[in-house]
Order: C-alpha cells, then structure tokens, then sequence
C-alpha cells in the first residue's frame, strides 16, 4: 500500500512522491489546501495517473486543453459508468441522460431543455428579481448570518421549486435531497452507507411519482415533472431512471447557482479592489459573474471511461480506464487564462472557462445559473448593500461539488 496523502501536512503536496499523489482527497477540498496539489501535476504531470486511492485507480486530466479535449469526445470516453469518480454499486445505481451517449442522451435533454430556453428565461426573469428583492430586504441589518443559508440556499431552492413546480412550502426538500445524492457514504458522518442515501432517495421518488400521476393526467405544462410525463423520450422510464434523471436535475439546479453565490461574495470580500471596480461600474456585472463561475468552479470534476485505447497529453490511456477532468484545476491553467489563480472581473475572454463543461453533456441550466447570479448582484449595487465577511467559510467536504456549508456574514451599517 503506498502512503496516502492524508498522512501529509497541508503544505507537502510538493515534497511526496509523485505517484503518491491523490488529489481525490475531499479534506483538501474542505481545508482549501488543494491548489497546491493541482499547480504541482500541471506543471510536472497534467496527465497524471493514481494507482491508489478509495476510488481505484484513475487518470487525472488537469490542464485546459486536455480537458477539452476528452470532454468534446464522448466516442473515446463515455460517461455510461457514471460521472463522479466514485464508483456507485450496482445495487444503487441509477441512470440518466448526463450517463448516457447517443441516441438516447439527446431526445431525454431535449424534454427538459425548453424550461431554459431564452424565452423561458425572460419570462422568470421578473420572478428571479421580485424574489431576490424580498430576500434581501428580509435579511438582518444588526445580527450576523449565514449567507450560505438565508441567500444562497433560499435563492436556488425557490428556483428549483419553480423549475419543477413543486410545492413551494416543501422546497427545502430538494436541497436536502440533492446534498444526500452527491455525498458519498462514509461511517461517522450523517450519510453513513449506501443503503442509508438509497432509503432517503426513495423518498424523494416516492414524492416526485405523486406529482408525476397528477401531472400525466393533466394538460402539459411548461415544468420539468410535466414535460418529463407528457414526452415520449421519458414517459415510460423505470422509476430508477426517473430518479436518475430527478437526481441529476436537482443537483444540477441546485449546487452550481448556490455555491457561486457564496462564492462571489467571499471573492469580493478578499479582492475588495474588483468590489470597487464592480460599484463604478455596474455594466461590469455580467462579467464578474462570469469570473465567479470560473473561480468558484463550483463541480471540482466530471469523469468519463475510456471507451478505446487512446492517448492524451502524450499518455496512453487503456480502454476501462477511469478519467477524471478537473475543471477545477484547467481553470487555474495559465497558459490558456492569464493571471488564472486571481480574482479579476473584466479579464479578457472572461468566459472562457470549463465550469460548465463542454461538448454533448454541457451544463444544459448555465444561462439560469447566470441570470440568478447577474439578479443578484444587480439587486444588491442597487441598494447600496454592503455585506462583510465576519468568519471564516466552512467548506464541504467534497471532491465534486466544490462549495460551503456556512459564511457568517453582516451587512454593514
């Protein structure tokens, strides 16, 4: 057994052994340490390959270009066997279009991708604002508060809602659903073995199915419970696949939005200077929206299975082989982003990041994500809002979902 990397202090990414290097460690997503790690295998190995670690063994594709390419070519990796790199057993596996290639991915991305088309966006665009206009002026003025809870969390949880027109006051449901889906069971914590997220997603089934009866027998309606009852590409899916794609949904909703609006917050608290630059110039929102994103990444990483033997960064990659793109690392890649580990809000090609991903399976919700995140801003340089930071953000412990659980924070008199 080689010595893992947990046995090593926070600052000694750089002093192990190269083969001894796992950077699927969830304590150095959790403790921040993980940079180090990524900067190491960009510039001594970007294709790097880990024999040992809780996941098996996997590549890991870690600079821009390479990720792209893997990403753009899902004849050579498939994401059939899942797309995190936790290997789900059988017994609780569940499939969805983001797990599928063609034929079959299109028409069931196709059923829901409508919800978000432009049309659609402008239509939610005066609910997004009404909504965040009420929870802004809902927030404490003298008491500090977790912004993780009361803007974050509230914001995507009432979107989703929205998506799936699901009872409203029942909302906070899909966020608790959506943190069991993407934990990964471990003794000690709160989601302790499979058998546990199983029983508690068959609950989020057992509850979706009820609005699925009510909806196939009524008119279509422009939700996602609707439109998945009323197409032919989904209608008639296995309740597992319709928790699949459930799962996939409410994550998807859910973890990207709500983590890069703490994100954003904390980035303009420790780059006070792009603060300034955003409240004298408000055309500049959309921008640093796009930057949050890039900087947040709120998914670390996506994973693909070598369909074929194929090579990329000049490594031979055998067919089964586990790849791991860290979008989190390729957004920190300096030779494709300048000045890529700093916060900057007018870069140039300031959207010219991975964190959506790229080819057949690009988030099919970013435009939703940014419109929420451009609201938001929006809303608070219009009211003058002042927000600090009074503690530090605690952070989840997670591979995948690069995000937080807390930021205490408190608006400023």
């Amino acid at each position: 057994m080689k010595t893992r990397l947990a046995n090593y202090g926070a600052d000694d990414a750089c002093s192990i052994p190269l083969s001894n290097l796992d950077v699927s460690e969830a304590t150095r997503f959790q403790d921040d340490s993980i940079w180090g790690c990524f900067e190491r295998l960009r510039r001594e190995d970007p294709v790097h390959y880990c024999q040992d670690s809780p996941y098996g063994p996997y590549w890991s594709v870690t600079k821009y270009r390479d990720i792209v390419a893997v990403d753009t070519n899902h004849r050579a990796f498939s994401s059939e066997r899942g797309v995190t790199i936790v290997d789900v057993p059988d017994k609780h596996w569940t499939q969805s279009f983001i797990k599928m290639g063609p034929p079959k991915h299109a028409p069931q991305r196709d059923t829901v991708s409508p919800i978000v088309a432009p049309e659609n966006l402008t239509k939610l665009e005066s609910l997004i604002r009404s909504r965040v206009r009420t929870i802004l002026d809902g927030l404490p003025r003298n008491d500090a508060f977790n912004w993780v809870d009361m803007v974050s969390i509230e914001l995507t949880t009432q979107m989703l809602a929205t998506l799936f027109d699901f009872p409203f006051e029942d909302r906070r449901l899909l966020t608790y659903w959506s943190d069991v889906a993407v934990a990964i069971p471990k003794i000690g914590h709160a989601i302790d073995s499979w058998d546990k997220r199983s029983a508690i997603l068959s609950e989020c089934l057992d509850y979706f199915t009820r609005l699925w009866n009510e909806r196939i027998n009524a008119e279509p309606r422009v939700d996602l419970i609707s439109m998945m009852a009323h197409s032919a590409a989904t209608r008639h899916m296995e309740p597992s696949e319709f928790l699949g794609n459930l799962i996939l949904l409410i994550v998807g909703g859910n973890d990207t939005t709500r983590n890069s609006i703490t994100g954003g917050l904390l980035f303009m608290n420790q780059y006070p200077s792009e603060l300034r630059k955003l409240r004298d110039n408000p055309k500049l929102v959309s921008s640093a929206v796009s930057e949050i994103i890039r900087y947040q990444t709120p998914i670390a990483h996506m994973r693909r299975n070598a369909a074929t033997d194929t090579i990329v960064g000049g490594k031979q990659i055998r067919q089964g082989d586990k790849v791991i793109m860290w979008y989190i690392s390729g957004n920190r890649d300096e030779e494709v982003i300048e000045n890529a580990s700093n916060f900057v809000i007018d870069r140039k090609n300031v959207r010219q990041h991975l964190s959506f991903g790229f080819g057949i399976h690009r988030c099919v919700g970013r435009h939703l994500a940014e419109l929420q995140l451009k609201i938001l801003w929006e809303e608070m340089l219009n009211a003058g809002l002042e927000v600090k930071i009074v503690g530090e953000p605690e952070r989840v412990a997670s591979n995948f979902a690069h995000g937080y659980s807390a930021l205490p924070v408190q608006i400023a008199a």
